[in-house]
């Protein structure tokens, strides 16, 4: 066992703590990483706000990247030294899922066994089942994914949650391909990551959506063709105005809301796919579309979980793209922080001052 330093949440809604923690040695089929960045989500905010489960403390922290320490016993896919991002998609290999060969749906993925702990013995929650914010975790192996070590830690690191889930979004789950039309709903990280994924599919037009101008002129860095700011046009009437009358032919919603899922559904061509990624919170509903308008319209209403994406195939093919600099994952870090720096990254993402915070070991 070794202590080391990690973000903690004790209580719903209160400020982050920094405390010392204990890591076990990796048991068999574990590993013990050394984490060198992991980037500040708002998945981790919604663990400290109590909106995912009430399992607290929480060792918060999801988005990272770092070196494999040490591993346990029969451990074959990674070793000690091996460059890996962290991936809460650990495929167990024998769900209905992985058995119909769609391990991408996999429904029992892994966790370490062992639990991390504070000093005391209280047992803690790792987020996602990483628990990142920390200059070591034990995760299970099959959450590692080995990558190009030449690859810069801080960006890559973020295709470990939001940035796979917006270029999944878009090239897994809506299917976006060479000449088709996107509009992209809510440009924050997971939106324009959408939107850099149906740049790098090849669409023909890609339409971003968003009440910040800061936030649509990153779009437009990132690959959309067209912008639209949707406090001074009504969005869909602007993406049917872009695509000939007849709406997109892949909506991605990544704001997770009634109204703007509804957006989507109407801002479609015939046919069309919507695709929700962004996430809604228990309360919010289906907003009253009526079913005559389901069934006529066609397509297909989708939800994207993680970009659908299959870690060890997408992320080492997506950081050979980065390093290639056909994919600028580098955009995507708006600023680099100290541990002691995520209680204030929480403050800014309510202002939209950032894509994403990196914490950096």
């Amino acid at each position: 066992m070794q202590q080391v330093r990690a973000v903690v949440a004790k209580a719903k809604g209160e400020p982050v703590t920094i405390e010392t923690i204990n890591i076990p040695d990796p048991g068999p089929g574990e590993a013990v990483v050394q984490v060198q960045a992991c980037g500040v989500c708002h998945t981790d905010l919604h663990y400290r706000e109590g909106g995912i489960n009430d399992e607290f403390p929480f060792l918060l922290g999801h988005e990272a990247a770092g070196v494999v320490e040490s591993v346990g016993e029969g451990v074959t896919e990674v070793a000690p030294g091996d460059f890996v991002i962290l991936n809460w998609r650990a495929v167990c290999g024998d769900c209905r899922a992985c058995d119909r060969g769609e391990p991408w749906y996999c429904f029992a993925t892994h966790n370490a066994t062992q639990k991390m702990t504070l000093e005391d013995g209280t047992e803690l929650s790792p987020a996602l089942g990483i628990g990142a914010f920390a200059e070591k975790t034990l995760v299970a192996a099959g959450q590692c994914t080995k990558v190009d070590p030449s690859a810069r830690p801080a960006a890559v690191g973020l295709l470990g949650c939001g940035v796979m889930a917006g270029l999944g979004a878009a090239i897994n789950t809506g299917n976006v391909g060479r000449g088709k039309s996107v509009a992209v709903i809510g440009c924050g990280g997971v939106g324009a990551a959408a939107i850099a994924g149906s740049a790098l599919a090849g669409a023909s037009k890609v339409i971003a959506v968003d009440v910040d101008d800061r936030k649509l002129e990153g779009a437009t860095k990132l690959g959309a063709t067209h912008t639209v700011n949707s406090k001074e046009k009504d969005a869909v009437e602007a993406i049917q105005a872009l695509t000939d009358g007849n709406g997109a032919d892949v909506v991605i919603d990544a704001v997770g809301r009634p109204e703007t899922w509804k957006q989507a559904f109407y801002a479609r061509d015939l046919a069309g796919t919507v695709v929700l990624v962004g996430v809604p919170t228990p309360d919010m509903k289906i907003p009253e579309i009526p079913l005559i308008d389901v069934f006529g319209r066609g397509g297909a209403l989708k939800s994207s979980w993680y970009g659908d994406c299959l870690p060890s195939r997408d992320f080492p093919m997506l950081v050979d793209l980065y390093t290639q600099g056909r994919l600028d994952l580098d955009a995507f870090v708006t600023e680099e922080i100290g541990l002691d720096d995520v209680e204030a990254a929480f403050d800014k993402m309510h202002s939209g001052d950032v894509l994403r915070s990196v914490v950096l070991f």
